[in-house]
């Protein structure tokens, strides 16, 4: 018997999303989530005890915030969206894609200075970083600055601290934070930035260093029915986002769930 969690893939434009959607609408008991990249691992075993405890259906795709907010824009079929940053959220509401009253800030998470391999020395995280120094001509791996959360929180860090200027031409750019840990992981970039619970997910790098809170803003996950959302259980399954069950799974990899 097929598994009740099934994971669609990314796709980047409405017309690509239509293969994946049934010709004659969602099952009842089916929620379509739209999540952050940074979710991954959590995500998919909180949907599973979602499935294990209700017997519905989720559907999980993952891809940056940006591109999620632009596909529920463009009428792409998710009864949920899970963003890495508020303005993705406040863009999806500004255009009238989501149902009023659900929005809510569900969990929340650091960022932190990763390097390949388990044994890099830890630094100290303020002015004296000599980041540039340690990239030589190598390059350190980030989300998009200016559109995926992991990105802009990781370049308003780097401005805070007085290190931007000097790295910001080192700077390989991916599609959303698990890009990046895959660079790093990969030894494609010695060095990147990513949310500390993204580290938690491998052991092929080492944390040496988390950016102080001050430095960027605080790091919150919305979450918010759409208001193309025809599930019925749409409103359970947000609900279940805060339940004892997700809180334990969200903590154990490394998450803060938001009261």
């Amino acid at each position: 018997m097929p598994s009740p969690l099934h994971r669609c893939p990314f796709v980047e434009t409405v017309a690509a999303l239509a293969f994946f959607v049934a010709p004659f609408g969602a099952a009842a008991d089916q929620v379509t989530v739209f999540a952050t990249a940074s979710l991954t691992n959590a995500a998919e075993a909180v949907s599973a005890a979602w499935s294990d405890t209700t017997g519905h259906t989720a559907v999980l795709s993952f891809a940056g915030s940006s591109a999620l907010a632009r596909q529920i824009q463009q009428g792409a079929p998710a009864d949920i969206f899970i963003s890495a940053h508020a303005d993705w959220m406040d863009a999806v509401a500004a255009s009238g894609d989501l149902r009023a009253d659900t929005r809510r800030d569900i969990l929340d998470n650091t960022l932190v200075l990763i390097a390949h391999g388990q044994n890099a020395a830890p630094v100290r995280m303020d002015e004296t970083l000599d980041l540039a120094g340690m990239l030589g001509d190598e390059r350190l791996a980030m989300a998009m600055v200016d559109a995926v959360p992991a990105g802009m929180y990781a370049k308003a860090a780097l401005t805070t601290l007085g290190l931007w200027d000097s790295v910001a031409q080192r700077v390989a750019q991916t599609d959303n934070v698990r890009a990046a840990l895959a660079f790093v992981v990969q030894n494609e970039a010695p060095f990147g930035i990513v949310y500390a619970t993204d580290a938690r997910a491998t052991d092929s790098v080492t944390v040496i260093g988390t950016f102080p809170q001050g430095s960027h803003d605080p790091i919150r996950y919305p979450a918010a029915i759409t208001a193309q959302s025809t599930s019925p259980v749409a409103q359970a399954y947000l609900e279940f986002l805060t339940s004892d069950t997700a809180r334990a799974i969200w903590a154990a990899h490394g998450f803060g769930v938001i009261d």
